[in-house]
């Protein structure tokens, strides 16, 4: 049986909180993940942390992103074609670790989220499908 790989993948954003990086995403978020990276150099978080908007408009990025990382939004960089590897750079420029940005993504305090993790992470209890919630 032949399947449509995009029908496929498609079905992963039935689940809550769940964002494959298709290859769509991966397209569609190059340049935002390139800004991300360049990141790794001393001289650009100093000219990013200096003027975010104006290094930012250097880059060949949607508006939509520019502002999901001027609010520091992850959950919408995702959605927009961020990589988490790639944004862990723009997190780490302001300083944040991991687990503190991605705690931002989830709703929850730093310590809830850890503690949540340090548990065994998230009941998949109610968490199966969107779909099924209506």
């Amino acid at each position: 049986m032949v399947r449509d790989i995009h029908q496929y993948l498609a079905e992963f954003d039935d689940i809550p909180g769940t964002r494959v990086y298709t290859a769509a995403r991966a397209r569609q978020g190059y340049q935002l993940n390139q800004f991300a990276m360049s990141l790794m150099k001393d001289e650009n978080r100093q000219r990013f942390r200096a003027d975010e908007k104006a290094y930012l408009d250097e880059w060949a990025i949607t508006d939509e992103q520019k502002q999901a990382v001027l609010d520091r939004d992850y959950n919408k960089l995702l959605d927009l074609g961020g990589n988490i590897y790639f944004l862990a750079k723009v997190f780490s420029t302001d300083g944040l670790s991991f687990v503190q940005a991605v705690s931002t993504m989830t709703g929850m305090s730093v310590e809830d989220y850890q503690a949540m993790m340090n548990a065994g992470g998230r009941s998949p209890a109610g968490q199966r499908s969107i779909r099924d919630k209506n």
